[in-house]
Order: C-alpha cells, then structure tokens, then sequence
C-alpha cells in the first residue's frame, strides 16, 4: 500500500513476491512526476497506483497523511484541515501511516478529530516494531475505521513484506480509491521470522540517515523542495494556508 521507492528492482521483486498492486507515494515529488514514474514500471503483472504522503503543519510539527486518488497536485506544509478539504473535494482515498508515531503523525485526538475523514488507519508497518505498530490497531477499532498493513519501503529489500489483502481484483487506480472509500473487507498481512524482524530492524535504522544528512540536506542545501506551497509550480493557490 506504500512505497518510497520504484525501480526494475522494486518492480521485480514485488512481482517475486507475489504482490499485484503498489502504491508509489515518494517524499517531496510532485504528482506529475510521481504519476510518470507510476505509469512506467506499470504492466500486466504489476499496476503501480501515484499517491502523495502529504506533510501537514509546520516542518517541526509535520502530520503526514496518505492521499491516494488526488485529481490535482497538492503541496506540503498546509493546514490539516486544508488537507482534509482538498482531498475531499477530489474525493481521494484518505490514510493514516505510522499512526502516533514520533512528532510525523495523527495522534489520537487528531483521528477523533477527523474520523469522518478518513478511509483507513495503517495497522500495520513493516518499518515498525510491534509496540509502534500498536496504535494503529487501537485507533482502528477505537474509531471503526478500517486498517491497512504496508512495508513502508525506503529500501529495495523491504518490498512485500507486508501488504493489504482484499476481497476483489484491484485492476486500476480508482478500482483500489473505490476499496478503500467503501471500506471494503481487507485483510492486513505481513511476513514473519527473524528474516522479516531484521528488515523491520534495518528499515528502522534508515531513518538515521533521514533525520540527520538527508533533513540537512533538505534544510540547506538543495533549496526549495518541489512540494513546497510557495513553489511556483502551486500558482499561489494554497498561500492563504501553508504553514511554511
């Protein structure tokens, strides 16, 4: 249900591991883009469906949501509730990752808050540990709010270690938006072993590097990030709501 990366290599092993469907949400990409990367690894074997993990608030306080469906571009660092009220107007499917996890997540009074909104709360993260992973299935039965699993892959060898099992064929990009709006059955599944714990571990690990040289590197020196509301890309439409 989400991936950070998407090469031959990501392609071949999803196929290897039997997964039919990848959702392709990349961190500060713009839809164009991320939807022509999606549309070049998809075939008959593997659709690869273009969503945007949209960061909300302010960069020290980012609130990420999992937008899949959007209609038009939607940049980061914007109200929540301007979020919420973009993807209701495209009416994209609505996620919630990694549910209360460090300061990138909706906790708990942010779901209640906004339980109408949301289509499916991540019960399961391959990049989590069971602890991490526990929110998301109290928030789930809490507010009946469907769950869904994914590996969260940032590297290759995460890929299908967990994944979403539903109750029909998933053949196109609305087919899945239409799933996940209706709540339809699902089951959230996951692979196991000391080979998987490993994988969770070193999946963990890169978020070393994404906190220090890579949020460095975001910070100051690659300038403006293309998901930026103030890039010229946005046209000025989200200014009277960035928060950045």
């Amino acid at each position: 249900m989400h991936v950070k990366i998407l090469d031959e290599r990501v392609a071949s092993r999803a196929k290897a591991r039997g997964i039919d469907v990848l959702v392709y949400a990349p961190h500060f990409e713009r839809l164009p883009d991320i939807r022509a990367k999606a549309a070049e690894f998809t075939d008959d074997e593997l659709l690869v469906v273009p969503a945007r993990e949209v960061f909300t608030g302010t960069w020290r306080q980012r609130r990420h949501l999992l937008a899949i469906g959007l209609t038009d571009p939607v940049p980061d660092f914007i109200t929540m509730e301007a979020a919420f009220a973009t993807f209701a107007r495209q009416e994209a499917a609505v996620l919630v990752p990694h549910p209360s996890f460090l300061n990138v997540s909706l906790g708990r009074e942010a779901v209640r808050a906004h339980a109408d909104e949301i289509h499916a709360i991540e019960t399961y993260n391959g990049k989590l540990f069971a602890g991490q992973n526990r929110p998301g299935r109290e928030f789930s039965a809490e507010f009946d709010i469907p769950g869904f699993g994914s590996s969260y892959a940032h590297l290759r060898g995460s890929v299908g270690e967990a994944w979403t099992e539903f109750d029909r064929e998933i053949e196109s990009a609305e087919d899945l938006v239409a799933a996940l709006r209706e709540g339809a059955p699902r089951r959230v599944m996951h692979r196991s072993g000391i080979g998987h714990r490993l994988r969770s571990a070193i999946e963990f690990a890169h978020l070393g590097f994404e906190n220090s040289w890579g949020k460095l590197d975001r910070l100051f020196l690659s300038g403006m990030e293309p998901t930026h509301p103030g890039h010229i890309a946005y046209d000025g439409d989200f200014d009277d709501v960035r928060e950045y």
